[in-house]
């Protein structure tokens, strides 16, 4: 049997203000970002780190909502799962993102956010409207931009992994720090 007493133990101290494992939906997003905009509100956060947190978060689902890949299971169902955690310790709001992918594609993902990486803060912003003016897209239709403004957003390099999950998929997760 769930001790829920040890999970809500573990929610508190960890500070996780919102947890969610599933189907990803546009109604979903919705409210999440209906419900976290209220938490920020009641925690009376500033406007600039209110923004800020908001911006990020609203790429973070965007990018599992758009680039989620469907998995088959034993049963053949098909499913598609990611998971997101929001958290607040100290003066740092954690998102934590996780969907499957398929191992063909983690190479060229995972250089691409390695490219990321190195680039400066002014190179980030460039690099951002010079995408935007040339309108290049990606295999899933966008311009691939909500990594990068992530990382222009939060100051900080794009924390990731890849953990292989079989022959066919791997985890894909993205631990976003957001300090105030």
């Amino acid at each position: 049997m769930i001790d829920i007493y040890d999970i809500n133990d573990k929610i508190e101290s960890n500070n996780i203000m919102l947890s969610f494992k599933g189907d990803i939906s546009s109604e979903l997003l919705t409210s999440v970002l209906q419900i976290m905009e209220s938490k920020l509100d009641n925690m009376k956060e500033e406007p600039k780190i209110k923004k800020k947190v908001y911006n990020v978060l609203v790429e973070c689902l965007q990018n599992l909502y758009h680039h989620m890949d469907e998995i088959a299971t034993e049963q053949n169902d098909v499913i598609r799962s990611a998971f997101f955690m929001i958290g607040k310790i100290d003066n740092q709001y954690n998102i934590v993102t996780g969907n499957y992918i398929k191992k063909q594609n983690v190479e060229v993902f995972k250089k691409r956010l390695e490219e990321i990486n190195l680039l400066s803060k002014e190179e980030l912003r460039e690099y951002y409207k010079a995408v935007l003016n040339n309108a290049e897209m990606s295999i899933k239709g966008g311009v691939g931009l909500g990594m990068v403004d992530i990382a222009r957003k939060t100051g900080e390099k794009l924390d990731f992994k890849f953990s292989s999950v079989d022959n066919f998929f791997s985890l894909f997760t993205l631990n976003i720090k957001i300090a105030q």
